[in-house]
């Protein structure tokens, strides 16, 4: 049988209180502020994806689909470095799903001031869902180095 100190006792105690509040605070906060967890909604082929299906030219951009409700289809591209569309509208309140992927290589999607981090790999498309509560200008960018024209890739959304 093994003696363990009685100040060992206390720090292996310790040790394991603090790992319990910790993980439970970090689930609470999880929870709290809308935590999503990115995951690929559907697979596409990168090679015809803007000749027919939900990431055309005619599909890209924002789609209402019912009052307060919509979908934005956002292609990623080197060369042009550009997302294409660059500029989304929609009003305060807006529920918007985002669909996104990538034509050419693994590109990142961030919008500066939401939990939406999404990576953009050739051929996944990927999905979240974000509320916008209030107007202003939502700037997105690629967090992913992607090429020489990487500093090329943002945009915006504009909440009216």
């Amino acid at each position: 049988m093994i003696h363990i100190h009685l100040y060992e006792k206390w720090w292996i105690g310790l040790t394991l209180l603090m790992l319990v509040v910790l993980s439970t605070l970090i689930g609470v906060s999880a929870f709290a502020s809308g935590f999503q967890v990115p995951q690929p909604w559907a697979r596409v082929d990168p090679n015809t994806l803007k000749d027919a299906g939900s990431f055309s030219e005619a599909n890209l951009g924002v789609h209402e689909l019912a009052p307060g409700k919509y979908e934005a289809y956002i292609l990623a591209q080197a060369s042009p470095w550009r997302f294409y569309p660059s500029e989304i509208t929609v009003p305060v309140g807006a529920t918007v799903t985002f669909y996104v992927t990538s034509a050419d290589v693994q590109h990142g999607f961030r919008i500066k001031d939401t939990n939406i981090n999404l990576m953009l790999l050739p051929g996944q498309v990927s999905k979240l869902t974000h509320t916008f509560d209030t107007a202003g200008e939502f700037f997105y960018v690629c967090s992913e180095y992607c090429g020489v024209g990487h500093q090329n890739m943002f945009g915006k959304i504009i909440v009216k």
